[in-house]
């Protein structure tokens, strides 16, 4: 069967079939739960089809949607961690006293408990908690060799944290206020959402490693945020040399356009686009207008979203972020 071709109900044979994106709803132990999925018709008759990739993509979404509103770790932090410390996957397991398959089920998506969420959560923000856990646990099963190698990853880590080797992100915000004049904490932080999701919109992958979180005011980097937090609402001091930036040009020519298209705007303007948007309603699902949170806001959920609005829009190349940013910008 080709796979642009499903099978129609009511054409009775296989047809070429076009997705909606739409804004989802489903109930997960006995809560419902909020998140953008994609259906699909049939071209001829306009019948919804079934789709299993799609099925695959809703169920995914709405787990992602579920690990949002209960804080519970994503499973891309969760599959981040055995290169991160360079361990496998059942030493760490052992190391953490689980049985030896559990790290291995929340690796391949099963959901972890709120309890095992939390010590995860701690392992990946913190290397010097996951180094304790190592020296504790080295004689819970874990070869010496397995230990020693885990150990020399997880100092190395620690060394950069104490030498505060520059990031990606960084980079992207030095080159953002080498260019933009006027720019309040706020209008970078949004900045720094659309730079991210346009870049996965555009070239397949993700501009930094960082991952946002669903505030008040819109999606935030909490480490820009402290990085910047002293300037309130005051413009922050442009960057006066121009690099070393560590960009590829395709990064360049994504930002170029991000200056262009997103940075002519006002940072309050900015937060009124991002209020409409899918990954920040869904990560603050359930939650009142004002509360205060820390929900991540996934780098997959960005990306997909940043899909469908390139799709939407026709974009062909990144100076057609404008079509996007304009026509929100006519509906506020």
């Amino acid at each position: 069967m080709n796979k642009q071709n499903v099978f129609c109900p009511e054409c009775r044979r296989e047809v070429p079939y076009r997705t909606e994106e739409i804004l989802d709803k489903a109930e997960l132990r006995g809560k419902e739960y909020s998140f953008t999925a994609h259906r699909a018709y049939c071209v001829e008759c306009g019948e919804e089809v079934y789709v299993a990739a799609l099925e695959d993509l809703r169920l995914k979404a709405l787990y992602d949607s579920y690990r949002i509103e209960n804080d519970i770790i994503s499973l891309e932090e969760i599959q981040a961690l055995p290169d991160r410390y360079n361990i496998g996957k059942r030493p760490l397991s052992l190391l953490l006293g689980w049985g030896e398959q559990t790290f291995s089920r929340y690796y391949e998506g099963d959901m972890p408990t709120k309890q095992y969420s939390d010590i995860l959560k701690n392992i990946a923000e913190s290397p010097a908690f996951y180094l304790s856990l190592l020296d504790k646990g080295k004689n819970k099963g874990i070869t010496d060799v397995a230990y020693r190698k885990s150990k020399a990853a997880t100092e190395e880590l620690l060394k950069q944290d104490q030498t505060h080797i520059r990031s990606k992100i960084d980079d992207v915000v030095d080159y953002l206020l080498f260019h933009c004049r006027d720019v309040t904490p706020l209008t970078l932080q949004k900045g720094l959402y659309y730079a991210q999701g346009f870049y996965y919109a555009f070239f397949g992958s993700y501009l930094f490693e960082d991952t946002c979180q669903a505030w008040v005011h819109g999606p935030a980097y909490p480490k820009i945020y402290g990085r910047f937090k002293n300037y309130c609402f005051d413009p922050i001091d442009r960057v006066e040399e121009e690099g070393p930036w560590y960009l590829a040009g395709e990064e360049i020519l994504l930002l170029e356009n991000i200056v262009k298209h997103v940075f002519c705007f006002s940072g309050k303007t900015l937060e009124a686009f991002t209020h409409t948007e899918a990954p920040w309603i869904t990560a603050r699902h359930g939650l009142d207008p004002d509360a205060l949170s820390k929900r991540t806001i996934s780098n997959e959920s960005i990306g997909r979203y940043f899909v469908s609005v390139r799709d939407k829009y026709k974009m062909l190349t990144p100076a057609n972020i404008k079509d996007y940013t304009w026509d929100l910008f006519g509906q506020i």
